[in-house]
């Protein structure tokens, strides 16, 4: 059995640790590109979202080295991500490449099935090298989570523009050529004492707004077309709504004990959207509203093209910008979109951003005297 998984931002790297140090034999896909989109998109329903096309671009790489066994999340509720395993498995199949797949959706009462299958990955049924393993790829999952909070911080304080990527894109070369937890720990620690190291200019007027939208869209960078580097390269330090940290500690760790804080995303949200709609339309709605409170310069949501949930939020923000004062921006992307008019339009609204901060300043300033 050889592994596979469709990448998803930084969380292949907790991934490849956990199956390494489960002894799985592991295969990970080649970053995220334009030939990875080309294969899915010509394999895959015209209509269906992005994120499907760009996984189905990811194993068909994967194919090519040798990967035969399919891990994946499963979901539950109102939004096409649930189906998409079950999409996958029959393109791939009709491929010619009979894939397995091996599925964790949220086990709603059925947790002998559930265990099953992380008996079926962990190849076996020692309780004690299972969570061994789950715990060393949630350490991982949380320090490449705090290397990219160290990158967001840095980029838009740099003194030379591009220093961070330097170190950021030496860690997505090298952390494939190491194993398991020790390793990849002391590449994470290196990179990110290297980046917090890079000397700032402290005359750059940094901006701070907050991405939310659909979680995929949010996380993997070449899905939004390096939202994160464009920014802050701007001068802009940004704060994502939805981070796979997060995630986790939430509806694995906090959720069984009552302790998540998603009641106050959903509270903030409430006046707006009321019940779950699928996707993450609420905490898009609900992020919105904390971020304003928060006094950040603006938000911008993402999302891919024909994404359900979050047209529906596109159609509220408007008016959380209107009640809040904060300014807006929606990007949607597809396998269509042009970089140029893409971040264009990011320029413009920073501008905006910027303008309407001076004006702001200025205006306390004369209310001061």
């Amino acid at each position: 059995m050889k592994v596979t998984f469709p990448h998803m931002g930084n969380q292949y790297v907790a991934t490849k640790v956990m199956l390494e140090e489960l002894g799985v034999d592991t295969v990970i896909a080649p970053q995220c590109s334009h030939n990875t989109l080309d294969i899915g998109t010509k394999h895959s329903p015209e209509s269906i979202c992005l994120p499907l096309k760009v996984n189905i671009g990811n194993l068909m790489e994967s194919v090519k080295y040798g990967a035969d066994t399919v891990v994946f999340s499963g979901s539950c509720g109102p939004c096409r991500f649930g189906y998409y395993s079950i999409l996958e498995k029959e393109i791939l199949k009709e491929l010619g490449h009979d894939m397995e797949f091996i599925l964790f959706d949220p086990p709603q009462g059925d947790y002998k099935t559930f265990i099953n299958r992380i008996y079926k990955l962990a190849q076996t049924r020692n309780p004690y090298k299972i969570l061994r393993a789950l715990g060393k790829g949630v350490q991982v999952l949380y320090q490449v989570d705090a290397l990219d909070a160290a990158a967001h911080y840095k980029r838009p304080r740099q003194k030379t523009i591009g220093e961070v990527d330097i170190y950021y894109d030496k860690f997505h070369q090298e952390v494939r050529n190491v194993c398991g937890y020790k390793e990849t720990s002391q590449l994470i620690k290196e990179i990110k004492e290297s980046i917090m190291n890079i000397e700032e200019d402290p005359s750059r007027e940094v901006l701070k707004v907050g991405i939310v939208g659909e979680i995929y869209t949010i996380i993997e960078p070449f899905v939004n077309l390096n939202v994160e580097r464009k920014l802050g390269e701007m001068g802009v330090e940004i704060e994502k709504s939805l981070k796979i940290s997060h995630w986790l500690t939430e509806h694995l760790f906090l959720n069984p004990l009552k302790l998540t804080s998603e009641g106050k995303t959903r509270k903030a949200a409430k006046p707006y959207l009321r019940t779950m709609i699928g996707g993450h339309a609420r905490e898009t709605i609900g992020y919105t509203v904390r971020y304003a409170r928060r006094k950040f310069d603006g938000v911008i949501q993402i999302y891919p093209l024909t994404c359900m949930p979050e047209i529906v939020a596109q159609s509220i923000l408007p008016t959380v910008e209107k009640d809040y004062n904060i300014p807006y921006l929606c990007l949607i992307v597809d396998e269509m979109t042009g970089e140029a008019g893409y971040t264009t339009r990011l320029e413009a609204f920073i501008d905006l951003l910027r303008r309407r901060k001076e004006r702001q300043e200025s205006e306390e300033l004369l209310l001061r005297c």
